[in-house]
């Protein structure tokens, strides 16, 4: 009996501090910018060239982050870290692939914590981890910080990470002056950054591109609350039907 309340006492105690020290590493990055990932680290190894250069939100075009959500996640501003549609959808699409994995579901909050704390792999440990720290950073940091961050250290090419190195890279210039178009095209190839380049895109990239700028002029500007309630309302109508075409299915 002795022993097991002794192990309970060592688990909790590893749970208090496991804990503690995650919230105090999610507070002080929600203030000091990340100096190096995973992914950096690995990459600096192995490239020729390494470039990175921070830049905050307000010097990067205001069109970056509206690409960005526009690819990768468009309901950011309002989910909590997970859009439970898009993970539906994605078991949905991957069942009738027998269980081959094709396609995932996670949002930028979700990268965001990837990059940021996890090490690269699949396993159930780092699934776990990148879900805890998901929840933190939705909790503790702002979404602007939120995506912020994710601009920052994204990759972006081969040896690139974030949109300034990417700028730089593809188009010779700032973030800061970015293009609606030039801004979809480094959304575009965040997907797939080593296989892809924007200095040199493919005919898929260019495609992408074409589409991400569409959804941009459908969307509008996701940081005006007034686009989003109006965006919200209409996946709402959306998720209505799709539930009544898959009630009619039963």
């Amino acid at each position: 009996m002795s022993a097991v309340r002794t192990a309970f006492r060592w688990l909790f105690a590893g749970a208090f501090w496991m804990i503690t020290v995650s919230v105090l590493w999610v507070l002080l990055l929600a203030i000091a910018d990340p100096p190096v990932t995973w992914v950096m680290a690995e990459q600096a190894g192995e490239q020729k060239s390494f470039h990175r250069n921070w830049r905050d939100l307000e010097e990067i075009s205001h069109e970056m982050p509206l690409a960005v959500m526009a690819a990768e996640d468009q309901k950011f501003m309002d989910h909590h870290g997970f859009d439970m549609e898009a993970i539906r959808r994605a078991m949905d699409f991957n069942a009738r692939k027998k269980g081959k994995r094709v396609k995932g579901a996670s949002t930028i909050s979700q990268q965001t914590a990837k990059n940021v704390f996890c090490w690269p792999g699949r396993t159930f440990v780092r699934k776990g981890l990148e879900a805890w720290f998901t929840v933190l950073i939705e909790v503790l940091w702002t979404k602007e910080r939120i995506i912020e961050v994710y601009l920052n250290v994204a990759e972006t090419g081969k040896g690139c990470f974030g949109v300034e190195a990417a700028s730089q890279h593809c188009f010779g210039r700032p973030a800061s002056r970015l293009t609606r178009t030039q801004a979809a095209l480094i959304a575009a190839v965040l997907p797939a950054p080593r296989r892809f380049d924007c200095a040199r895109p493919s005919g898929y990239v260019g495609r992408r591109q074409g589409w991400i700028v569409r959804q941009m002029n459908n969307l509008g500007d996701l940081f005006d609350p007034a686009v989003r309630e109006l965006m919200r309302q209409e996946l709402d109508r959306k998720e209505e039907r799709e539930q009544r075409r898959r009630n009619r299915k039963k």
